[in-house]
């Protein structure tokens, strides 16, 4: 669950920082947002792929269950969602490190809206992709 944590708090933070309307909040909050990307979310990714094969196989899971079919999609969909977030967070940025008096520009608008859906559509696969994972509906052994 850190992916999600790390998720949760990242979205928070950032949405914060956007709320303010400083650019200058916006740009420190983004870079630390992206450090914490590169730190905690990489990782655990990496992780929790790895052990969550070596569970199915230490408990004797088939991986053609429907529900752990749909895990992998889920996790292949969720990533299809984070990558491009990572690059936009970038961008965010660099927007905000050079807006002046206060203001960015409708191409920051649109980036972070793209991001708050990105983000959006992620979350909400961990959390389907957490129940699967805990409940297994359709298991065959």
């Amino acid at each position: 669950m850190i992916v999600g944590g790390t998720g949760i708090g990242i979205a928070f933070f950032m949405f914060m920082a956007n709320r303010s309307g400083n650019s200058q909040s916006i740009a420190v909050t983004a870079r630390h947002v992206v450090l914490a990307d590169w730190v905690f979310t990489t990782p655990a990714i990496i992780v929790q792929l790895i052990t969550g094969f070596l569970l199915m196989h230490k408990l004797g899971y088939a991986l053609t269950a429907p529900w752990f079919l749909i895990v992998i999609s889920l996790f292949i969909f969720i990533g299809a969602c984070w990558v491009p977030v990572v690059f936009i967070q970038y961008r965010l940025r660099d927007i905000a490190q050079h807006a002046q008096d206060n203001t960015c520009n409708p191409e920051y608008r649109k980036l972070m809206r793209l991001w708050t859906q990105l983000g959006v559509l992620a979350f909400t696969g961990i959390i389907i992709m957490f129940w699967l994972m805990i409940y297994k509906p359709l298991t065959f052994m």
